[in-house]
C-alpha cells in the first residue's frame, strides 16, 4: 500500500492514525498549494482532487479520510482505534460523524470563504457572504463537544479513537486559519493537552 500525503488537515488526521496503530506505508507528497492534486496525472487517481488516498496493493484507490481508516484498522485490527466490538465502533462511528457535521464542515467552507479564497475560489465554490456565520456555526460545535468532555478523558470515554484524531486535526488547522479554541472551552483545551502531547501528534506537527 501507498499514501498520497500533502498539508492540510485531512492528510495529518490519516498520518496521525497510522502512527496511532503503528503502520508505516510509503508516502507521497502531494503539493496542493502549487494545483498538483488538480491536474490530470492526479485526478487519474483520485477524480474529487482531494487528499490523502491511499493506493491498494492490487491498485484501488481509496480516498475519504474515514473510509482510509476503517480499510486500515480492518487491514491492521490491533490496538483498534474504531473500535474492538460492535458497540465501540458504532460508538466511535456516531462520535466522528459529529465531529464531521458539527466542526470539519463549517471550518473548511469558513476557512475557504474568508482566508483561503484566493486560493480555493477557482478549485471549489466558496461562500464568502456567509463565511462569519459557517465559523460561528464550527465555534458552536466545538462549544458543543467541550459540554461533552467535561467528565471524560477522550471524546469516547476512556480509549483514544479516530474521533479524536479527527478533531485533533481541525482543531490545530482552525489555530493556524484565524479559528482559534476559544479558552472558554476549558474541557477542550484539557484534552488538546493530552492529545497534543501524544508522539502521533508531535511527529505530525
Amino acid at each position: 500500500m501507498k499514501l498520497y500525503t500533502s498539508l492540510g488537515p485531512n492528510p495529518r488526521f490519516v498520518r496521525m492514525f497510522l502512527l496511532e496503530k503503528g503502520v508505516e506505508l510509503p508516502q507521497e507528497q502531494v503539493d496542493i498549494i502549487a494545483g498538483q492534486n488538480r491536474l490530470a496525472p492526479f485526478l487519474a487517481i483520485n477524480p474529487t482532487g482531494t487528499t490523502p488516498v491511499l493506493i491498494l496493493d492490487n491498485g484501488v484507490a481509496i480516498s475519504e479520510t474515514v473510509a482510509i481508516c476503517e480499510y486500515i484498522e480492518e487491514f491492521y485490527p490491533q490496538h483498534a482505534l474504531i473500535g474492538s466490538t460492535a458497540e465501540e465502533r458504532a460508538a466511535t462511528r456516531m462520535l466522528t460523524r459529529r465531529i464531521e457535521h458539527a466542526v470539519v464542515q463549517p471550518m473548511t467552507a469558513g476557512f475557504r470563504a474568508a482566508e483561503g479564497f484566493e486560493l480555493f475560489k477557482d478549485r471549489v465554490r466558496c461562500l464568502p457572504k456567509v463565511a462569519e456565520e459557517l465559523k460561528l456555526t464550527a465555534a458552536e460545535g466545538l462549544a458543543f463537544t467541550n459540554q461533552q468532555l467535561s467528565d471524560k478523558i477522550f471524546l469516547a470515554g476512556n480509549r483514544l479513537t479516530m474521533a479524536d484524531l479527527l478533531l485533533f486535526a481541525f482543531i490545530e488547522f482552525g489555530g493556524l486559519v484565524g479559528q482559534g479554541l476559544d479558552p472558554a472551552n476549558t474541557h477542550l483545551v484539557k484534552w488538546r493537552e493530552r492529545v497534543a502531547s501524544r508522539p502521533s501528534a508531535l511527529a505530525t506537527a
